[in-house]
Formats: C-alpha cells, sequence, structure tokens
C-alpha cells in the first residue's frame, strides 16, 4: 500500500493563521538572502535543530554505490553532519552564499570542498555527481527560477543519478498563492528586481514542485516523506 503523506494538519486553520500573518507582516521590509543569514549566524544551528529528525533521515538516503555528491545551499552542514556519519569517505562539494556559513561548514568538514556562489550561476559541469541533495533552501523562488535550477541539476547528474529535495512546500495552492502575492508587493513596493535574493518565503504545492521536476527531465519524482514540515521529494534521472 503507498503512504499517505500529509503535508499540513488542520489546513483550514492553519490558512486563517497565515493570512492573519500576513496582514501584520504586509508593510515589513525584505531582507537580502546573504544578509539575513550574517546577522542570525550565531543561532542559525539552534534554531535548524528543528528539524533534526529531518536531517537524521536525510543521512539514511544516500546510497552505497554513490561516490560525489552535490550539496545546494548547504549552509553550515547540519545535513552533512548526519550523512558524513554514515560515509566519512564520500567526496561532497557544497555551494552557499554564505561566506560565514561556509566557513562553520569546513570547521567541521575540511574534507568538503565548499563554494560561494549562487547557484543558479554557477556551472556545476556535466554529468560530475552520483547525487544532489538541498535542505530547506529552495522555496524563495519562484517556478521559472527554479525550473532553470532542476535543469542544472539533471544536466550535472550521472545518468541513474538521485536528486532529494527537503523542504517547506505549501499544504494547498491557497498557501502557494497568498505568498507569491505578498512577496511581488513586496518588491515592487521596495523597487527590489528579481535578480535581488531576498529571504522570503514562496514554497509551491508538491503537485507544482514534482512538475517542474519533471519538466526538468527527470523520469521519476516522487513525495517520500514529511517529517517535521521538511517535505522530502526524490527525483531520478534515467539511466540511457
Amino acid at each position: 500500500m503507498e503512504k499517505k503523506i500529509v503535508i499540513r494538519e488542520n489546513t483550514a486553520e492553519y490558512m486563517q493563521q497565515l493570512r492573519s500573518w500576513t496582514e501584520e507582516v504586509k508593510d515589513t521590509g525584505l531582507e537580502e538572502m546573504a544578509a539575513f543569514f550574517r546577522a542570525r549566524l550565531d543561532g542559525y544551528e539552534e534554531h535548524m535543530s528543528l528539524w533534526s529528525r529531518a536531517y537524521k533521515y536525510m543521512g539514511t538516503l544516500v546510497p552505497e554505490q554513490v561516490e560525489k555528491l552535490l550539496d545546494l545551499g548547504c549552509g553550515t552542514g547540519l545535513e552533512l553532519d548526519e550523512i558524513l556519519q554514515k560515509r566519512p569517505k564520500l567526496e561532497v562539494t557544497g555551494i552557499d552564499l554564505s561566506e560565514d556559513m561556509l566557513g562553520r561548514l569546513s570547521a567541521k568538514h575540511p574534507q568538503v570542498h565548499t563554494i560561494r556562489a549562487d547557484y543558479f550561476r554557477y556551472d556545476f559541469g556535466k554529468e560530475a555527481y552520483d547525487m544532489a541533495v538541498s535542505f530547506e533552501s529552495l522555496h524563495h523562488f519562484k517556478p521559472q527560477k527554479k525550473l532553470e535550477l532542476y535543469r542544472k541539476i539533471y544536466d550535472t547528474l550521472k545518468n541513474g543519478g538521485i536528486f532529494i529535495e527537503a523542504d517547506y512546500i505549501a499544504c494547498c495552492e491557497d498557501e502557494e498563492k497568498l505568498l507569491m502575492e505578498l512577496c511581488v508587493s513586496k518588491r515592487e513596493k521596495e523597487g527590489i528586481g528579481e535578480d535581488v535574493f531576498v529571504h522570503f518565503d514562496t514554497p509551491l504545492t508538491a503537485e507544482h514542485e514534482m512538475e517542474l521536476l519533471e519538466n526538468a527531465g527527470f523520469s521519476r519524482v516522487e513525495m517520500i516523506e514529511c517529517i517535521d514540515g521538511a517535505v522530502f521529494i526524490r527525483a531520478e534521472k534515467e539511466i540511457l
């Protein structure tokens, strides 16, 4: 029997709370992405410990045959703590906008190759990795931007490669639309262009997220788990 994955209990109550929250923050300013994390660096790992069970689960998802792994938006490496505990000899590349976070990652795992860059612009290379992962990093971008990135991830994976995305997923289309429209409104009000990364959540529904991955070329896309709000989606690159 196929496992039923529930993204959000009590959707109606949650949406009521979310609408109240959007009214409260509609006039607050947006923060540029790197600056947001730089200002919160010291409390970052404590805050993200809310997803400790999800990080541990991520550590179980790397098959033995994987030799080279790419982590997009790796931050201080909380998912890599779990992955490398199980696979200490794995060859890992981590990419992130924050130099400070990468510094903390390198202090823990000096063997990880770190890259400070915008993963939308950085060239990952063709068929360079067996697997790619991302944890709570991709829910700040519009669908077209995501599609561009998913195509890059597809291209950098070897045949039979796997992409695991663990992220904030909208419980329904109403949530997706509400947050996307608010972000657009804030950008217009503050004169912030789409080329500037801001820290504001614009999650897609699971259906729309998986549709983008399929449109990027992945042959098998499935939602495999939801742990403390982190939804895990697995996408495979077909063996040609």
